[in-house]
């Protein structure tokens, strides 16, 4: 695709600036470091303030009139489990959090890059590569899992059942999340922060491995699933294949709202189709 309009690429610094004398691999290995360390506190904050909104919430129960003390052992069984409002809520808060602490911490946006993030954005090209990424991702993604499917390998995402819930309960919030906060976070800490800075420092193809793998690891984390080695593989695959589609139509188009655009595209005919179809059995 072309267009007449230029947009010299924003990401790389000028030919004249001075470049870091550090590690670009071991900058991009700390900021996954405080990545994950920040989610990590993050969520059991989130957990936390979700366990003291059910303990008061059992508390006013017991001291309305006619009701009675929890029972100390049976306790768990009265706080109960995050439902999927919940979940989502606190995923939103542990990885959105992350995402935009690291982002003002260590990669914030300079005044020269947003300009010419601004003014990709009104080049006809930007939009055209952000819909054929995000149709190659889709049928990418389903060819995968077709061929899999064949050869009796049939993985069931980690998060598929959280949708499902959350479709019937919250669908109206849930279209809100997975189209349009979940790919903005995400493409702000995995694009913006970890490949962007192995891409500022001309190392693209390092930087797309490695925010690959930890884009695909953080949506399919073996053991938390009951997921074998060749459904985990399968998964990894399509994940870490939409990374990289991500973070190349990033590099191409110069602006971060292309991977924001077309990863909300993505998510958006996955959960038409989970909305219209359901799980499939």
């Amino acid at each position: 695709m072309s267009s007449t309009a230029q947009v010299p690429p924003p990401l790389l610094p000028p030919a004249s600036a001075p470049r870091s004398t550090g590690s670009p691999v071991a900058g991009f290995l700390i900021d996954l470091g405080l990545a994950a360390s920040i989610l990590f506190g993050l969520s059991l904050i989130a957990g936390l303030g979700w366990g003291l909104y059910r303990g008061l919430m059992v508390g006013m129960e017991a001291a309305a009139p006619g009701g009675q003390a929890p029972d100390p052992d049976n306790l768990a069984t009265l706080l109960g489990q995050p439902g999927p409002l919940a979940q989502i809520l606190m995923a939103l808060v542990a990885t959105g959090g992350a995402a935009l602490i690291l982002y003002f911490w260590r990669r914030r946006a300079s005044t020269a890059e947003r300009e010419s993030s601004h003014r990709a954005l009104k080049a006809p090209s930007t939009w055209g590569w952000t819909l054929l990424v995000a149709t190659l991702v889709i049928i990418g993604s389903n060819g995968i899992a077709f061929l899999a499917r064949q050869a009796g390998v049939e993985p069931v995402p980690t998060n598929l059942d959280l949708m499902s819930r959350a479709v019937d309960q919250f669908p109206v919030f849930l279209m809100l999340f997975a189209v349009l906060l979940a790919p903005a976070y995400e493409e702000l800490l995995f694009r913006r922060v970890l490949f962007g800075r192995l891409l500022q420092a001309d190392r693209p193809a390092l930087g797309m491995l490695l925010s690959s793998l930890a884009f695909a690891l953080v949506h399919e984390i073996p053991g938390t699933s009951a997921n074998g080695p060749l459904e985990i593989a399968q998964l990894w695959l399509i994940y870490g294949g939409m990374g990289a589609a991500f973070c190349w139509l990033y590099q191409r188009t110069g602006t971060l709202w292309a991977p924001i655009a077309a990863h909300a595209l993505n998510n958006a005919v996955a959960l038409g189709v989970l909305m219209v179809f359901g799980i499939p059995q």
